[in-house]
C-alpha cells in the first residue's frame, strides 16, 4: 500500500552558470548516498524562497550569490525519495557570485577523500555533454533539460 502524502518539503536551488555553457553542479554524499545535483537545499520555516537560497550559498559557498531570476519551480507532483510521505516542490534561481569564486572547483566528481555523511564538492558541468541521468533527482534533470533548451543544444 502507498504511503499518503502528508507534508510538502520546499527544496531551494541555484543554477550558476559560467559562459553559455556551464553549470555548477555539486557532489555530495547526504544520507549514505552519493548524490549529483544543483546546489541548495531545504527552505527553512519563516524563510522567503530568495532568503532561503542565499543562505544556502552562504552555508555551501562561504560566499554571497545576487539572484538574476526565478527560472523555475516544479510543475509535477514528485514524491520525496527519502520522506515517502512528502511531496517535493523545488524552486530553482538563476544566480551569480557577487565576488570571484573564493572555494575549491573540482575537475572530477566526488571530489573528497571518503563517503563520509555531509562531504560535498562541487564543479562544472558542461551542458553539451551532461545528461539527464548524470543528475540523482528526477526535478534536477527536468531542469536540466530545460537549460539544454535554452542553451540551443537540445
Amino acid at each position: 500500500m502507498e504511503t499518503k502524502i502528508k507534508y510538502f518539503n520546499i527544496r531551494i536551488y541555484a543554477i550558476i552558470m559560467k559562459g553559455r555553457y556551464k553549470v555548477l553542479l555539486s557532489d555530495e554524499y547526504m544520507m549514505d548516498m552519493k548524490m549529483t545535483k544543483f546546489p541548495g537545499g531545504g527552505m527553512n520555516l519563516g524563510e522567503g524562497t530568495a532568503d532561503a537560497i542565499r543562505r544556502e550559498a552562504m552555508e555551501e559557498f562561504h560566499q554571497e550569490i545576487e539572484i538574476i531570476s526565478h527560472y523555475y519551480t516544479t510543475d509535477f507532483f514528485q514524491r520525496s525519495m527519502f520522506f515517502r510521505d512528502h511531496q517535493l516542490i523545488s524552486i530553482y534561481w538563476l544566480a551569480r557570485f557577487t565576488e570571484p569564486i573564493k572555494f575549491r572547483i573540482s575537475v572530477k566528481p566526488f571530489d573528497f577523500s571518503e563517503m563520509k555523511n555531509g562531504n560535498q564538492s562541487f564543479r562544472w558541468g558542461d551542458l553539451r555533454e551532461l545528461q539527464p541521468e548524470d543528475l540523482t533527482f528526477p526535478i534536477d534533470r527536468t531542469v536540466l533539460n530545460m537549460l539544454k533548451k535554452d542553451s540551443q543544444i537540445a
